[in-house]
């Protein structure tokens, strides 16, 4: 067949035409070394700290060790597949997550990925995992309160959006109680919640849904998990997942509510990672830079001026001691980060004060700037009584009869207010409810009702004034403060209460 000169050419003139596909250089490199979750990469010249790695059939890793000749990443799911000879791609992208409203009210891994089976999640964002803090120029002073609906801190240990407020004790002395009771008092608010399980048992997790969905809680809150099953990677990410997400709301102007469950898994994750990849171990076995890890999470917490939104993120970071010793590493740590701390005592637990906050140890560095007035009128001696009545029952142990009476009148009303303070879990009480209990114990209302009678007096309290004198927690409600004119009220009502109370 003859082939025309001038086909030949027009042949050839169109392909450098088409010829327009993208060249793209790949930075490749090859695994020397893998093991618990752990990959040593030779070559990737041009990676990057905290850089996503393709290790191909869907696996990624984290870039985190970044020497001369080798690369040290960690596998970011199942590492089973990960084989010495495989080749790893750079993908040029530093580690991102889905951020946006599309979230509330799934449950997430911290990349992420639905574990909830409610499909996917339609976010249109994302946000890099860590952040810079926000500087001290951007910042404003906490004033607005974080209202948990628990008696004893919202008098005693205000929380205020914007602070970092540690709760910290041994296990099992409701911690997480506090946690879920500060979410579930955000129904109907304006508060959007991040919990963050890290290194949890997926049953316990599984149960802390089940309660949020209960309390219609969940419409308003974000759950991250990374269980105790998943590899120490995605626990150790975990906390800046949530906190990205949270921070996409504060970049909006919204204010978010951040829990951290735990802390002390979150370091452990963090040092198993470490030693694996080599780096030098220092007290008890952690590396040098734990402070670092916790600090650089926790800081990123801040009430935004209004110039840039107004937005503010809580943290409550929950950390575990062993056997009540705040002094060990970890605890200290975070204690030195955080704006104060809820002290959760197992004594106390296990007499049945519940929530078992120990007030002596438990302080909030924000103060009365983030207490509403009605509270900050209502609970100004209720620290001081407890605290005298704490020193003073170790000496009343050993018999009454010799006390003289102002003495014994300190430790009834130490008693009282003890009772008092007791709380059912997962019942957050409105701020006017607060507000008239602590009212009618400071003003002495309460004083000849027997301790054994407390809580019922107070629940039935409660459903009087909720029905025959709605007008008086609306009030306080409202103006947010105890006015002379509605307290000669609430008096009134609460005297004619007592007289139907028996």
């Amino acid at each position: 067949m003859a082939i025309r000169g001038q086909e030949i050419v027009s042949l050839i003139r169109r392909q450098i035409e088409e010829f327009g596909g993208d060249l793209s250089l790949v930075d490749v490199g090859t695994v020397v070394q893998v093991g618990d979750g752990i990959a040593s990469i030779q070559g990737l010249q041009g990676v990057r700290s905290n850089e996503l790695l393709d290790f191909g059939n869907d696996t990624l890793g984290l870039a985190l060790n970044l020497e001369s000749d080798l690369v040290g990443a960690a596998i970011l799911g199942d590492a089973t597949g990960v084989k010495e000879g495989q080749q790893v791609r750079s993908t040029g992208q530093i580690i991102e997550i889905p951020v946006g409203d599309a979230l509330i009210g799934r449950v997430v891994d911290p990349l992420g990925r639905p574990l909830d089976g409610k499909g996917p999640v339609n976010t249109v964002g994302t946000r890099a995992v860590e952040q810079v803090a926000p500087n001290v120029v951007v910042r404003q002073s906490v004033d607005t309160p974080v209202q948990t609906g628990i008696k004893a801190i919202d008098a005693m240990i205000p929380i205020g959006r914007g602070q970092r407020e540690l709760i910290i004790g041994d296990r099992s002395t409701g911690k997480t109680a506090i946690a879920l009771d500060t979410i579930i008092n955000q129904r109907g608010g304006d508060l959007i919640c991040v919990y963050v399980a890290i290194g949890q048992k997926q049953g316990k997790v599984a149960q802390v849904v089940g309660i949020l969905e209960e309390n219609d809680a969940m419409s308003h809150t974000i759950v991250v998990n990374a269980g105790a099953s998943d590899p120490a990677p995605l626990q150790f990410i975990a906390p800046y997942a949530g906190c990205a997400m949270a921070e996409e709301f504060m970049a909006q102007g919204k204010d978010v509510l951040v829990v951290y469950d735990d802390l002390t898994k979150h370091a452990w994750a963090y040092r198993q990672m470490s030693l694996l990849l080599r780096r030098p171990a220092g007290r008890e076995a952690y590396p040098g830079d734990v402070f670092y890890l916790h600090s650089r999470l926790l800081e990123r917490a801040a009430k935004l001026d209004a110039e840039h939104g107004g937005g503010s993120i809580t943290a409550l970071p929950i950390i575990e001691t062993q056997a009540g010793d705040v002094s060990a590493y970890i605890p200290t740590n975070v204690i030195s980060i955080t704006d104060g701390q809820i002290y959760l005592e197992p004594e106390l637990f296990n007499i049945g004060v519940r929530p078992a906050v120990n007030v002596g140890l438990s302080v909030s560095r924000v103060g009365g700037a983030a207490q509403t007035r009605a509270i900050r009128q209502v609970a100004g001696r209720l620290r001081l009584d407890l605290a005298q009545y704490r020193e003073l029952a170790s000496f009343a142990q050993f018999g009454t009869s010799d006390l003289d009476a102002a003495t014994r009148a300190q430790l009834a009303r130490g008693q009282l207010s003890t009772e008092v303070l007791k709380q059912p879990q997962y019942k957050p009480l409105r701020l006017d409810q607060e507000v008239m209990i602590l009212y009618s114990v400071n003003a002495g209302l309460t004083d000849d009702v027997p301790l054994e009678r407390c809580a019922a007096f107070e629940e039935q309290l409660l459903s009087y004034l909720g029905s025959t004198h709605p007008e008086i927690g609306q009030s306080i409600a409202d103006s947010g403060r105890l006015e002379d004119e509605v307290s000669a009220q609430l008096t009134e009502a609460i005297n004619n209460f007592k007289a139907t109370f028996s």
